[in-house]
């Protein structure tokens, strides 16, 4: 993965009040840390900050940030953005070392077409867009690709069929589902109503049970009470 140069300036003052003048200007108000760093406040511009992430590598990209003479190899680790209009308001970029590995989120992409599940009406269910891998920063990939041409109802594509780059590995759950090819949505909602129907007959059973049981009771109470009236008889006699 290449690295994309990033100009920064070096120190910024602090606050709301002048962090607005500051992106109000298009610039962007970050900080730089790492490892045996100590953090460095700079900015950076709007616009340039865009173009470097928007390559292929995303937020994985290897930024060289150049800030006052001084050359830090880093990423883009956390950027917060405004709650409406979506745009950068703060970002840090982390300190890497090329040769230790960092963690980081690969996207997934789905290729090929799920040609028999399709023919089934069936659905086809991602349930992982991303995948936590282990690599250093260069060998971190753009994307990860998982070919659905096979998939059919019942079938799942698991993430240990997913293929790792050489340097690249992923902690996470081999048994994870990726895909999965669901039946048609018209069969999950008659199987679902089915469901609850048989849990309504199941519940309404002991509640029809309850009038003869009511009966018996009554049956009872009465049997009781005639006894009791003929031995009150027998002492009068």
């Amino acid at each position: 993965m290449a690295e994309v140069i990033l100009l920064a300036e070096p120190g910024r003052p602090v606050g709301s009040r002048s962090a607005r003048r500051l992106r109000a200007d298009g610039r962007v108000p970050a900080v730089v840390y790492g490892q045996g760093v100590d953090p460095v406040p700079v900015t950076v511009h709007a616009r340039d900050l865009r173009t470097a992430l928007s390559t292929d590598a995303g937020l994985n990209a290897v930024l060289s940030l150049r800030v006052d003479g001084k050359k830090y190899l880093t990423m883009a680790r956390e950027l917060q953005r405004h709650p409406v209009r979506g745009t950068v308001v703060h970002v840090d970029f982390q300190v890497v070392d090329p040769e230790r590995q960092i963690s980081a989120e690969v996207p997934i992409s789905l290729t090929g077409e799920a040609v028999e599940l399709h023919r089934s009406e069936g659905v086809l269910d991602q349930q992982l867009f991303a995948l936590p891998v282990r690599a250093r920063p260069a060998d971190i990939p753009a994307h990860l690709e998982v070919d659905v041409s096979e998939v059919v109802i019942g079938s799942v594509i698991r993430v240990a069929e997913i293929a790792l780059p050489s340097g690249v590995t992923s902690e996470l759950d081999p048994e994870s589902i990726v895909v999965a090819g669901q039946p048609p949505r018209v069969q999950e909602v008659e199987a679902a109503e089915a469901a609850a129907e048989a849990e309504a007959e199941a519940g309404a059973a002991p509640a029809e049970a309850a009038p003869g049981e009511g009966e018996a009771r009554g049956a009872q109470a009465a049997s009781a009470g005639g006894e009791g009236t003929g031995a009150g008889g027998s002492g009068e006699g």
